[in-house]
């Protein structure tokens, strides 16, 4: 008998990684069209291939905000903007179309999950530090 064992190189595969999250957009907290627009989450996709992400979903941990793609497809080595408030998708910025802020000034931790419900990745912050600065991940 005869075992072939094939490996795929780590690169070779998409892996879809949280970059930054923008918390505390500058300005006052009033919920204005343009603040929730500037209060976002950012991936990317970090492999060598395309990935699809229909039913990949982002979650917080306080107030289980969720957003869940649709057809999506983030090319090799490309980020995607996933903003909160309202807009038109794009290739580059997606919206969650919500009226209030998803990322707690003072501290959360997002959750990228697969379509199957697995943790493809997480971060988390603490808020104050350094406020209107994106966290990077």
């Amino acid at each position: 008998m005869v075992l072939v064992l094939l490996t795929v190189p780590a690169n070779a595969v998409a892996a879809i990684r949280i970059k930054k999250i923008a918390f505390d957009p500058s300005g006052s907290d009033l919920g204005s069209s343009s603040s929730l627009r500037r209060e976002y989450i950012v991936l990317k996709n970090t492999g060598n291939r395309a990935k699809r992400l229909k039913g990949w979903k982002i979650k917080d941990q306080g107030a289980d905000h969720t957003y869940k793609f649709g057809r999506f497809k983030l090319r090799a080595g490309r980020s995607v903007t996933i903003h909160t408030g309202r807009g038109a998708d794009t290739r580059f910025d997606r919206y969650w179309d919500l009226d209030n802020y998803v990322w707690n000034n003072d501290g959360d931790k997002a959750r990228l999950l697969t379509r199957g419900g697995k943790t493809a990745d997480s971060c988390s912050y603490s808020g104050g530090s350094s406020p209107n600065s994106p966290k990077r991940c």
